[in-house]
């Protein structure tokens, strides 16, 4: 079968307007899978790096000036993945993982959160480019999954009711397919709606959270599945869904050689000497896994 384009990188957002809740949904296809072949990840490690993917795009979408930036990183002590970061900015998505190999082969094909982050916590940081305002909370990996993580940012962080699911497949060909659901109340302001506290009893939040929880990690990760379905299957009986446009995701990775030949220019010469072998200075992006050779004049 042949599986649209429309159907995969790609976000889409809505609101349910008598209901006080906006939502997003997401889907990554050929984009997470060259994130993901750049570095040949182990299964256990390849799949919390796609919902982290995942998760950022849901995240990033939300920043309405596309020169902002939204970044995900899980840091841990004494656990197996050593450091975890994704950014989203304009629609680009990239990420990598640090992790101890040798520990990771001694837990088997499916380890818990907690096994891979051990006393973990994971910081998500907004960059407001219209304003220059940057907001960061951190919140502990204490939870079962990596949206149970996003969930507590947003209960501590922002006092807002949230509702994440993600949920990772593959497709005929064995590449990694990943999909997301993102319900929110709608913050003071906007629509009309009131700011609650996540903690607190209201029934149309109640309403569309018990109907966001119904959504199958096989349902979001379903490439066959345009992502306007997903979002009737939900709420195909509210009273109006308003089903906005969304944003269309690419593998971004900002190196380049200028960028890192001015990097590197603001060393000393007797630095970047020491730096070099054979005259080359060569740089890896953690990101992308490509190999920069500047020679050391050209610094």
């Amino acid at each position: 079968m042949t599986i649209p384009a429309t159907n995969l990188d790609r976000t889409v957002n809505f609101t349910i307007p008598a209901r006080h809740a906006r939502g997003r949904v997401a889907r990554l296809g050929p984009v997470l899978d060259r994130i993901l072949s750049a570095h040949g990840y182990p299964a256990p490690i390849e799949r919390v790096l796609a919902e982290a993917l995942t998760l950022t795009a849901l995240l990033g979408s939300t920043l309405k000036n596309s020169g902002g930036q939204l970044t995900l990183q899980a840091q841990t002590q004494g656990g197996i993945i050593k450091l975890l970061v994704c950014d989203y900015k304009g629609g680009e998505l990239r990420g990598y993982v640090q992790f101890d190999a040798e520990r990771l082969a001694e837990l088997g094909d499916n380890p818990s959160l907690y096994a891979l982050f051990n006393q973990g916590y994971l910081a998500v940081t907004f960059d407001q480019a219209a304003t220059g305002e940057r907001y960061q909370g951190i919140v502990p990996l204490d939870g079962g999954s990596l949206a149970e993580a996003a969930e507590n940012y947003f209960d501590q962080s922002e006092q807002i009711p949230t509702l994440v699911r993600l949920g990772i497949g593959h497709d005929a060909q064995g590449k990694c397919i990943a999909g997301g659901l993102f319900l929110q109340h709608l913050p003071e302001g906007e629509q009309g709606g009131e700011r609650l506290h996540a903690r607190d009893v209201h029934p149309e939040w109640e309403h569309v959270e018990a109907l966001g929880s119904t959504m199958g990690a096989d349902e979001l990760a379903d490439a066959t599945l345009p992502l306007e379905n997903l979002v009737w299957r939900l709420f195909n009986e509210e009273e109006e869904v308003r089903v906005q446009g969304g944003v269309d995701l690419v593998r971004g990775c900002r190196c380049d050689t200028a960028y890192i030949e001015s990097v590197l220019a603001k060393f000393s010469a007797e630095d970047r000497a020491e730096m070099a072998e054979d005259g080359v200075i060569t740089v890896d992006c953690a990101f992308c896994a490509q190999k920069f050779p500047i020679a050391v004049d050209a610094a």
